[in-house]
Parts: structure tokens; sequence; C-alpha cells
């Protein structure tokens, strides 16, 4: 029988967290990619062959993308957006914070959202204009509006040059305006994820791909929060530098971003 498109993602998550699982409290037999920096894990193959294998199954015709395979393209207005495994390297070093990330794209617009970290059986869902929920429970951001009760979250891209240096600074700038704190942890669609459910008021990051922001994308507007680039524009599915917050302290992000 074949599967809705919310049956279909969270099926998938679900099953690429079992792999996680397996694979986390066994060999992750670890590979470098392009950067030393980056690295991949036979769970993140094997989780994108499982959560690629059950879309195709019920939807053949939709296109993919994803971080590890090239997928030929068909002329559907359906696109699945795939990270098999947010947060490789935290996997490969044995810390339990990692997720899969799953979401689909209508003609260009996201409508779908699933976000799943199974070291703590923790399933994010959104749908557009249905809102955001945990574990069936239904989030939404803080009600922060100013640095000196916000937590903040970042990530590092893999590059050490310019952008490393810049980031560096704006958690310099941040801690003097007073924030509460700032958190480096190392998988961004769960760093998205914690700003929907008012577990963290802002996020920013340098440059992420699609498949580590799409998903938290959506669950953070339906969860009444905002992301954009880093002037305030609408952000497209491509390489993207993104700040993501509750909404009321965004301005103040970007400004800051934007002084360095």
């Amino acid at each position: 029988m074949n599967l809705n498109f919310k049956e279909a993602a969270i099926a998938a998550a679900k099953q690429a967290g079992e792999i996680h699982k397996k694979y986390f409290e066994g060999d992750t037999q670890t590979k470098k990619k392009s950067s030393s920096f980056d690295l991949i894990t036979i769970a993140d193959t094997e989780a994108e062959k499982k959560v690629v294998e059950l879309i195709r199954n019920n939807f053949p015709n939709h296109n993919i993308l994803a971080e590890e395979g090239k997928y030929q393209k068909t002329d559907s207005n359906y696109c699945w957006v795939i990270d098999p495994l947010d947060g490789t390297n935290n996997f490969s070093f044995g810390i339990p914070f990692f997720c899969v990330s799953i979401a689909l794209v209508k003609d260009n617009q996201l409508i779908l959202g699933v976000i799943y970290d199974v070291m703590r059986d923790e399933l994010f869902l959104a749908e557009r204009g249905k809102g955001a929920y945990l574990n069936d429970k239904k989030i939404k951001v803080s009600d922060v509006n100013s640095f000196d009760k916000s937590l903040l979250i970042t990530g590092f891209y893999y590059d050490r040059g310019k952008d490393m240096i810049d980031n560096l600074e704006a958690i310099k700038v941040f801690f003097q305006k007073r924030v509460v704190g700032i958190r480096r942890l190392g998988a961004a669609a769960l760093d998205l994820s914690y700003i929907a459910s008012g577990r963290a008021t802002g996020f920013w990051e340098f440059k992420l791909s699609p498949w580590d922001f799409a998903a938290g994308k959506l669950l953070i507007e339906e969860a009444g929060g905002k992301v954009t680039g880093k002037n305030g524009q609408e952000v497209k599915l491509e390489n993207s530098y993104i700040v993501a917050s509750n909404g009321k302290i965004h301005n103040q992000i970007i400004e800051v971003i934007n002084s360095l």
C-alpha cells in the first residue's frame, strides 16, 4: 500500500534512525570526503540508500536532492531534500547528537519537513499551514525578545579561512551584547529544531547546504519563527548563509552579523 507524503517521510526517518543506532553502537567505518574535516560513515550511505528506496517505492517520479548521492532529474514538480545523517562528525567521534533530515518541496515551496533524533527518540514534524510538532505535541518558538535572555546556537562550515575568523568575531560580539550563552552543537538540522521548539532563541551559520536547513526552515516558520539570509532576504534551496530565530530578536542578530 502506498504511503502519503507525511507517512513516507516519517517511515523513512525512523528507518534511517535505526541505521544510525546500529552503527553508532558498532563500527562507524569513517572516511574523509573532499575536506580533511568533512567525514562520511557507512551510516550516511546506508541511511540515504534506505530513505531513497522508500521514497522511490512510493513516489517513483519525484526528484531527489541528497547529500551523498546524485540522482537523475525528472519532470516532477516535487523534490525530496535529504540529509541522511546530519552531524556526521559527532557520530564518528561517539557524540550522540545527530539526526536524519527529510523535506519535501513542491514548486520550490517547502511543504513538509521531518527531523528525527533516534538517540532521544525525538521526531520533529512540520507541514505547511498545519504547525510544527515534537512527538505529536505542538511546539512554538520562545517568547524572548532581548539578547540578555537569549541562548544562541552557531555552526562552523569546513572552511578554516575568513568565514571561520568572521564567525569567531561574531561570537565575541554576541557575548559583548551579553547573551546568556552560545552553543556549537554540531548538527544544523537539530539546531534549527531546537529554535522551533523554544530550546534556543537564535541561530546563525555562514554556509549551509539545502539538505542541512530545508526541513528545519519549515519547522521554525510553522512554529512562529523566522529564517532568512544575512540581510533578511528569502532563502533559496541552495548553499546559503542562514539566520534563524524566534522572530523577536531576528533583526538584532542580523545587525551584529553585518557589523563585522
